[in-house]
């Protein structure tokens, strides 16, 4: 049975809201709407991996699909959907009766009586796409199958425009290649003719691009058409590679996908529904890299489709995506991969998507990973692994921050917290920055980082220096009952926006604050900040609230950390919630209800995923990346915490 279905029976306004996404563990992707209409420059049949797992290139963008019966050819039916400039062309989702998701998409379809299965797989492992078609014509009433393949052969954060672009096709037989520049497309099929007849088709639309004020409009290239006579039921399967795959087997690669819908420690667990979508989405984030060393290891993309590893982001969600779900060896290698990376006391935030060269810009993420690497030993008891390589790594992030590193990034010798960065950096989560303008200034002393410092001394027994800092902690942040903590403190600078940032203080599970403080930080984020949805970033009473998210970049990003919700920090509420409510049952039921709106969004929105951010209005519409790692992680080991 397959995690999710949809039923096609509301407007077509209402599919396309809906996201579909399919990888395959070396960070190559597919995915569109629900109907199938792409809209977005992402949305395509494989985005294949060139540098594993970044250097991602858009192959396929989609097939039209024509059928048509023998004795009436001139009548064509298209199953297929684009957006031209406002309108829709064809409207095969007319046709579409049901999608069934899980590990490959199946569409369903009823063509005027001619009942097709289409079936999207994405090979585990290599940059392998197949789509299986099975055609079931009435009884006596033969037809014909066109599959028009549409190829871009672009960077996967770009657009195809025609114009002054010559792609290369040579075909044998059903083998076709597509050439642009150094890259080779391998188009392949195991029935009917191909015909050749290479085509621009001009001015698809893109209408996600048109809301974030991009580059809405491409051209894709036609190299010719696959022909089927179908007599009776026939399946045909057409495959897409970036290399020549001489034995092509759609059962076999089907089979081959692993199964991640149980906790990989206990596979004959029967978790619930959500649970068992909630693993299965976690599996998606994790991809292989290549270590300094030459080894092959684990990491984490930080979302699709436009993301890849992140240190923050992969810090964050290790323990959702890996501890809960019992990949101890996944985890080791990530956490190992990015100890080899430490440099002046920090990991990095990020690799390049072209080079995988790393980049050093970020406060937060160095102490999230000494956070990772102690949840890692608590759960797996991994002494040898912790001694050797984390502990170290960790004490030298420790001994960075106290000595200073890059940044401004240093320990107060006055009081003992760290205080980063200037006015022209953002070096937190809140990031956003567009055109020289820093839309949520942090620079100074930032609530969570002192949180996470005093919490990495804590976990690294330096408790005479905790105490010191638990002490300035409090002296430095603390506003009152009715405000609890200030969220970034520089000099004479006290900012007092209520923010989420203030949770962590109470979520991590050493804190700074008194029991009585503890309460109060809950419940201000409760009454200001919790949505069905996560935290909002601002509260809105704040005369900087947005909140809508959408238009150009610039508009987005003044909007992204000033009233926007966010998922991910909905995990750290829980934890406080739990804890200072001592885990009685009412607060575990009340800890399901604020989850259960998130989980529900598995099944309506990002099929199987969970997006970044929400917008502050309700109905909260979901956007920014359609599926995020550390939403899904911290939803994931909150609903485990709850027995969900």
């Amino acid at each position: 049975m397959a995690l999710t279905s949809v039923d096609f029976s509301d407007s077509l306004e209402r599919h396309l809201q809906q996201e579909w996404l399919l990888t395959n563990g070396i960070g190559a992707f597919a995915g569109s709407t629900a109907v199938g209409c792409n809209t977005r420059r992402y949305h395509g049949l494989l985005v294949a991996a060139t540098l594993p797992p970044v250097g991602r290139v858009m192959t396929v963008n989609r097939i039209g699909e024509i059928l048509s019966f023998k004795d009436d050819p001139d009548h064509s039916l298209e199953f297929s959907i684009n957006q031209f400039d406002g309108r829709f062309h064809p409207r095969g989702d007319q046709y579409l009766r049901r999608l069934e998701l899980d590990g490959s998409a199946r569409f369903t379809y009823d063509v005027e009586g001619i009942a097709v299965v289409k079936h999207v797989l994405l090979a585990w492992g290599k940059n392998l796409a197949a789509v299986r078609y099975t055609v079931t014509p009435p009884p006596g009433r033969p037809v014909t199958l066109q599959l028009l393949p549409f190829v871009s052969l672009r960077d996967f954060h770009a657009t195809r425009h025609a114009e002054g672009v010559h792609f290369g096709v040579h075909h044998d037989d059903r083998h076709v290649t597509v050439s642009h520049e150094s890259l080779v497309l391998h188009l392949h099929a195991d029935g009917g003719t191909f015909a050749h007849q290479p085509d621009w088709w001009y001015g698809h639309t893109y209408a996600v691009e048109t809301d974030r004020g991009l580059d809405d409009h491409e051209d894709l290239f036609n190299p010719g058409r696959y022909v089927i006579e179908c007599d009776g039921p026939t399946t045909i399967t057409v495959w897409f590679a970036l290399e020549a795959t001489p034995a092509l087997d759609f059962d076999g690669e089907l089979s081959a996908r692993p199964d991640f819908t149980r906790p990989l420690n206990d596979p004959r667990s029967d978790p619930s529904p959500a649970v068992r979508r909630l693993l299965h989405a976690a599996a998606d984030f994790v991809v292989a890299r290549s270590a300094p060393d030459g080894s092959v290891g684990a990491t984490i993309l930080a979302g699709y489709p436009w993301f890849a590893d992140w240190g923050r982001d992969t810090m964050i969600a290790l323990p959702g995506l890996l501890l809960c779900t019992g990949r101890f060896e996944a985890a080791k290698h990530v956490l190992t991969l990015f100890a080899q990376y430490v440099s002046e006391g920090m990991i990095p935030n990020r690799f390049d998507d072209y080079t995988n060269e790393p980049s050093y810009n970020t406060v937060d993420a160095s102490l999230w990973f000494i956070h990772a690497v102690h949840e890692y030993r608590r759960i797996t008891g991994d002494e040898p692994t912790h001694h050797s390589v984390l502990r170290p790594a960790c004490q030298g992030i420790i001994d960075g921050y106290r000595r200073g590193t890059r940044y401004n990034i240093h320990m107060d010798e006055s009081d003992g917290l760290i205080i980063q960065g200037d006015a022209t950096t953002q070096l937190t989560w809140m990031d956003a920055k567009c055109g020289g303008v820093v839309f949520t200034p942090r620079q100074g002393k930032a609530v969570e980082i002192n949180a996470l410092w005093h919490h990495a001394l804590r976990l690294m027994g330096d408790n005479d220096l905790a105490d010191r800092v638990a002490e300035s902690f409090r002296k430095t942040f603390w506003i009152s009952p009715f405000r609890g903590l200030a969220d970034v403190v520089d000099g004479d600078r006290r900012d007092t926006a209520v923010r989420p940032n203030q949770i962590f203080a109470v979520g991590l599970p050493n804190s700074p604050l008194d029991d009585a403080q503890q309460r109060a930080v809950v419940e201000v984020v409760r009454r200001e900040l919790l949505t069905p949805m996560g935290l909002r970033t601002l509260g809105p009473s704040d005369p900087n609230f947005h909140p809508l998210y959408h238009g150009p970049q610039r508009q987005r990003d003044e909007a992204y950390h000033n009233g926007t919700i966010w998922a991910w920090p909905m995990g750290s509420f829980i934890d406080a919630h739990l804890k200072v409510n001592r885990r009685s049952p009412e607060s575990i039921a009340q800890g399901r209800a604020w989850l259960q709106p998130l989980v529900e969004t598995m099944t309506d929105t990002t099929l199987n995923q969970i997006a970044e951010i929400f917008e502050a209005r309700p109905p909260h519409r979901a956007v920014g990346c359609p599926a995020q790692a550390w939403s899904v992680a911290e939803v994931l080991r909150a609903a485990m915490q709850l027995r969900m």
